[in-house]
């Protein structure tokens, strides 16, 4: 943990990286520094990064920790803290930053349209874009390079997405820039960024606001139908609710680049690891074990913002007391490759890992990913039918060339180089 990588905002505070560079070494050299940490980040914010599986669990499940800026965050309310740097990040006005009662409605009505019989019927859909996506990239000649970020892993989820907002196909196009542009922007780390994360925020929001107006005129077999169900029981047409829209772009942020890092990170782990795949394909391991371990060795979102303790927290088994309004930020990376739960070789990808499965790439307690069952779904139609149809694919880049994700929040390649050699 030297100063030179790690640098230090003073004797006891780790500035984190931005560009999330080496976010492994990063969270090993916040776990030396115990079971939570403080923490400058970006923005030059002091806040908790909690590095030990049991002590975040504790505290993702204490209803003492709100999610909520706007009543438990003085910085936030003074003013100290931007509405710019909050949107930049995370909206504010959404399921994932309400608390209690508020944040159990919204899940309800969430729960109630995003049900497993949906997630289920989409399966077929599902395999219906891999394999046209599949079929775009074995178009190209063999031996050539093609970039499956970009042409499946980014692609694929996208596309799920719009399928489950019942997006027409017309505004398909229209809505991939919109949260391209939304993305690149904020994975920018300058001043200029931030406006350009704001006006893709903006018209991103216009996009879906059309949508569910769309979606009053002629309802369908869609998310957004059923969203506009529950938040309109009497079917009332006007300006549509500041919270749907809201909920709608979450789906986007949490159920597109999770999924995109999570599909990447797979394909990269079992490329560099021939003999994990060929485990796979001789059957004495699953798909669904190289699933789960790439989510708890490249846990796709590495640092989860923020909760707000509402009170002094003590955690006697820590013997940490968390004071009231101090930020505290979940390391998922951090915990998820704890040496201590998964052995000293905790960092590296192995499928028959016994703890595989003991991750918390989507979080715990009351605000566990809804969408989690989506992102595996997706995972284990696409990686299965990749290899199948190109069963010499190979890197065309070593994978410590391969362009990381340059933000400290996702743990994620930004290209992925293949070739599809015959």
């Amino acid at each position: 943990m030297t100063g030179q990588r790690f640098p230090l905002a003073n004797n006891d505070i780790i500035r984190i990286d931005p560009t999330g560079a080496d976010l492994h070494a990063e969270a090993a050299a916040l776990r030396a520094r115990g079971p939570a940490t403080r923490v400058e980040l970006p923005g030059q914010i002091i806040a908790w990064l909690v590095t030990e599986p049991a002590l975040l669990r504790r505290l993702a499940a204490n209803p003492l920790l709100s999610k909520n800026p706007h009543a438990h965050w003085p910085d936030y309310l003074s003013g100290r803290v931007s509405a710019d740097w909050m949107q930049r990040w995370f909206e504010t006005d959404i399921m994932v930053t309400a608390d209690g009662a508020d944040h159990a409605r919204m899940r309800g009505v969430v729960s109630d349209a995003f049900t497993p019989r949906r997630i289920a019927r989409l399966r077929q859909a599902v395999e219906g874009i891999v394999h046209r996506l599949l079929d775009q990239v074995g178009a190209a000649p063999v031996g050539t390079t093609v970039d499956l970020h970009a042409s499946f892993s980014h692609a694929l989820p996208m596309l799920v997405i719009a399928e489950l907002f019942g997006l027409p196909e017309s505004l398909h196009d229209s809505f991939r820039r919109k949260v391209d542009d939304l993305f690149c922007a904020n994975d920018d780390n300058d001043d200029e960024s931030v406006v350009d994360a704001l006006a893709a925020h903006k018209t991103l929001y216009a996009l879906l606001a059309d949508l569910v107006t769309l979606k009053r005129a002629r309802p369908g077999n869609d998310l957004t139908t059923d969203l506009i169900a529950a938040y309109e029981p009497t079917g009332a047409f006007g300006s549509p609710p500041r919270e749907l829209i809201n909920n709608l772009m979450l789906f986007i942020a949490a159920g597109h680049r999770t999924t995109v890092h999570l599909l990447s990170s797979a394909m990269v782990n079992l490329l560099t690891n021939p003999d994990q795949l060929d485990l796979i394909r001789s059957g004495a391991a699953r798909w669904e074990d190289a699933i789960e371990e790439t989510l708890r060795q490249r846990a796709p979102i590495s640092n989860l913002l923020i909760w707000y303790p509402v009170e002094d927290v003590h955690d006697e088994e820590s013997g940490l007391t968390f004071r009231q309004n101090e930020p505290v930020v979940m390391g998922l990376l951090a915990a998820s490759c704890d040496p201590q739960v998964h052995g000293p070789d905790a960092d590296q990808f192995d499928i028959t890992r016994p703890t595989r499965a003991q991750h918390l790439a989507f979080g715990h307690g009351p605000h566990y990913c809804l969408g989690a069952p989506l992102a595996r779904l997706e995972a284990q139609v696409a990686l299965p039918a990749l290899f199948a149809r190109f069963p010499a694919l190979e890197l065309a880049t070593p994978k410590e060339l391969l362009p990381q994700e340059a933000i400290f929040m996702f743990c994620g390649f930004d290209g992925l180089p293949v070739r599809l050699t015959p």
